[in-house]
């Protein structure tokens, strides 16, 4: 199937998937390079003024967009979305800015804040837009930087940051709460730092340890690594490397989600190229209560479906708790299960926008407050729905392929942000799914 040019959504004609329901999942489905990842990775390559060669970056558009924004800067990318690798080079930097007409389309933009103030003692860059759903305040990025010694104005828009002397002094900040953005920010402005650091409360997660690794390569003085507590001892320079990206934990979430619903009982289907131990217990442990069962074999897993799904509850948490980012997907799980089950938000309490269109589908659920409570074992129908945002979209996707007809999932630019190629490693493993244009504003006459 050939791959469509991926189209950003102030164009009229948008690509949808079709997907024709009740094809078992068989075979192997591969985990592709973490986006979240990747983009602090291609952040950090900002720090030093020799090429920084990164492998297994997706192919996605969230990678597209973060190249153009540090472009701008003067910094010279070279990619091959076909090798999955990169090489920035920021020898050539110049320009210490991150526009608006690029930011508002992702909000790990704001990445260029820490990284620009750290290499360059200042930066310009727009205050971001993002996903439809839920405040992500950056008030903690902005506070992280006074504390490292930064002045800040806001200029039209604008977050207008310089570090007096031209150098960033070092400081103390606690994160309330716990922020992966906000520690990657902190990071970046302060390995480069004329002082030493501490950040209380950072981010645990697999996406920031991976992070913190490649600033040590490059040079970088971090204690604490993979704990709640890191302090980080500012060097006058940092060093090119190369580094491998990891792999991306929430789409082998979502492949076990998928294997589990549409996969034949007990026969196995493989998920090649992931880390389970990126999902954290809170996730696994959910997961085989529903009867699902898994194997691993290095970078292999193997799972089978149940011949009866069990209906499990959660709660998200920051990690290694139930990732949020998992939530809508359990949610299509839980609609397969004979039963009740409630799915409690806690990270952001808004994101829900997928619920409404899987009521279109026939699944049973409200949401009350932070939680989604769930009546499984309905019969989920296949009709067009809409997506609002990233995991809703790959929700939606999980929902048709075990519907009952043909689904139509629009506006899967949302999709394209964080899945690479979704639908053909889908068809390769029996979906019967398809990439087609259409558009929007047609009239259905």
């Amino acid at each position: 199937m050939g791959h469509t040019t991926i189209r950003f959504p102030n164009d009229q004609s948008m690509d949808n998937l079709v997907i024709r329901g009740g094809r078992p999942l068989q075979g192997t489905l591969a985990v592709s390079g973490s986006k979240n990842t990747a983009l602090p990775l291609m952040s950090a390559a900002l720090l030093t003024d020799g090429p920084v060669k990164l492998t297994n970056i997706p192919d996605l558009k969230d990678i597209h967009t973060f190249r153009r924004v540090i472009e701008v800067t003067g910094t010279r990318v070279d990619a091959d979305p076909g090798s999955h690798s990169m090489v920035l080079d920021a020898g050539s930097l110049v320009r210490a800015e991150a526009p608006y007409e690029l930011v508002k389309r992702m909000r790990a933009s704001f990445y260029m804040l820490g990284a620009l103030l750290g290499r360059m003692g200042e930066a310009r860059v727009s205050l971001p837009g993002g996903c439809a759903w839920g405040p992500r305040p950056v008030d903690l990025h902005i506070e992280g930087m006074k504390a490292l010694g930064a002045t800040i104005d806001l200029d039209q828009g604008y977050v207008v940051a310089k570090a007096p002397g031209g150098r960033l002094r070092g400081g103390r900040m606690t994160l309330e709460p716990s922020s992966v953005g906000a520690t990657i920010n902190i990071l970046l402005g302060a390995s480069l730092a004329s002082g030493s650091s501490v950040i209380e409360n950072a981010a645990i997660e697999p996406d920031v340890v991976h992070f913190c690794t490649m600033l040590q390569a490059m040079g970088a003085r971090i204690d604490g690594i993979g704990t709640r507590t890191l302090e980080i001892e500012g060097v006058d320079r940092l060093s090119p490397v190369d580094v491998a990206n990891c792999p991306d934990r929430i789409e082998m979430g979502t492949f076990m989600i998928a294997a589990a619903i549409a996969g034949e009982p007990g026969s196995p289907v493989q998920i090649t190229g992931g880390d389970a131990d990126h999902l954290g217990d809170a996730f696994l442990e959910a997961f085989q209560r529903t009867g699902s069962t898994y194997e691993i074999d290095g970078d292999i897993m193997t799972v089978r479906a149940p011949e009866e799904l069990r209906p499990v509850s959660i709660r998200t948490d920051i990690y290694p708790g139930f990732p949020t980012d998992l939530q809508a997907q359990w949610t299509v799980l839980m609609a397969k299960c004979a039963g009740n089950s409630k799915v409690h938000e806690t990270v952001y309490p808004d994101r829900f926008k997928h619920i409404p269109e899987l009521q279109r589908m026939g699944v049973n659920a409200i949401i009350v407050g932070d939680e989604v409570m769930i009546e499984g074992g309905k019969t989920i129908q296949g009709t067009s729905v809409m997506s609002t945002d990233l995991r809703a979209s790959v929700s939606l996707v999980l929902a048709g392929m075990v519907a009952e007809g043909e689904t139509h999932v629009l506006r899967v630019y949302h999709l394209d942000r964080g899945y690479e190629r979704i639908e053909e490693k889908l068809a390769a493993a029996g979906i019967d799914i398809e990439r087609v244009q259409y558009d929007e504003w047609a009239d259905p006459g």
